[in-house]
């Protein structure tokens, strides 16, 4: 069994590629069960385990193993971490045990950007970026490979890390951190949220037409990135309908507030993927992307990995 490094990841997984290969696997479907979850208490406070299995009908086999700590922040640790088991379908031999956080990273951006390359506006050229954990640098690269992207605005609760964020990207476009979190979200043509947050930080009333959201964070029904009102007059679309009637905090709660019902998810990946419907209505029309996070995201980015090493070995064996 080989043991892929998160250097390896990253190598394997330039963002157009696995872009592709998400689409590709949205668009036919693995065989995916509900992610099993399960909250551990902690001596400095609360984690959670995340078991995500996923196979293909007649090919791959996978399972990524998730633990997340909200509190290593407070160490200078990224708050996610995990590894992810790919197998073999003929017979079910390990094959790989991959990086899981970088796995995770990186699919995790590119899935939001799927989502923005059909509902976001092509012209759509400034981006906020709230939080600025591990995921946030991905976010703006994977939007970026898709829109064209200029203007960069990061906040954070964290002052010195949003600075710290926006002077990395400073030598590839117009990057700032930012303090006024409701100005910056109307100046943006794409918001990307990817906290742990349990209180509001986007509000819909500012939202400016032809605005595109991606929420990222709010994995759990208790997490919300946005209040209710982001919902009411937006078109919103999911990863997948389980896991957002399962955990997805900022839909969940709008749902309690009636501020918004289930019927009102437009679409998920799949159905947009297979045109089964048309995405935004009009260029005026604000767009919200909703993800948890989906198990077939894992296991196409495990095989996008797996496939490319293979490549290059046989490329330098030849």
């Amino acid at each position: 069994m080989r043991i892929v490094s998160a250097e390896e990841v990253a190598r394997s997984l330039p963002w157009q590629s696995l872009i592709e290969r998400l689409a590709q696997t949205f668009r036919i479907g693995v065989e995916s069960p509900p992610r099993h979850h399960h909250t551990m208490q902690r001596p400095d406070g609360e984690a959670t385990m995340l078991l995500m299995p996923a196979w293909e009908k007649s090919g791959y086999i996978g399972m990524k193993m998730v633990n997340v700590f909200p509190q290593n922040a407070d160490a200078g640790l990224p708050a996610i971490s995990g590894v992810y088991l790919l197998s073999e379908g003929a017979h079910g031999r390990p094959l790989a045990c991959i990086d899981g956080s970088e796995l995770t990273r990186r699919r995790t951006a590119a899935a939001s950007a799927l989502a923005a390359r059909l509902l976001a506006r092509e012209e759509a050229s400034s981006l906020l970026v709230i939080g600025t954990g591990q995921l946030s640098p991905m976010l703006i690269e994977a939007h970026a490979s898709i829109r064209p992207i200029t203007r960069v605005r990061v906040w954070g609760r964290n002052p010195e890390k949003s600075a710290a964020l926006a002077a990395s990207f400073a030598d590839r476009f117009d990057c700032k951190a930012v303090s006024d979190i409701d100005l910056a979200v109307g100046e943006a043509d794409i918001v990307s949220c990817a906290t742990l947050s349990t209180q509001a930080l986007v509000h819909g009333d500012s939202l400016k037409p032809g605005t595109h959201l991606d929420l990222v964070g709010a994995f759990r029904p208790t997490m919300r990135e946005t209040d209710a009102e982001c919902f009411v007059n937006s078109e919103v679309f999911v990863d997948t309908y389980a896991g957002a009637m399962g955990e997805a905090g900022d839909i969940l709660q709008a749902i309690r507030e009636n501020a918004f019902t289930p019927q009102g998810i437009k679409a998920d990946l799949a159905e947009l993927l297979r045109d089964e419907h048309a995405g935004r209505s009009s260029p005026n029309a604000i767009t919200v992307f909703k993800s948890v996070g989906a198990s077939l995201e894992d296991l196409a980015a495990a095989i996008e990995v797996w496939e490319s090493l293979s490549a290059e070995d046989a490329n330098t064996s030849s």
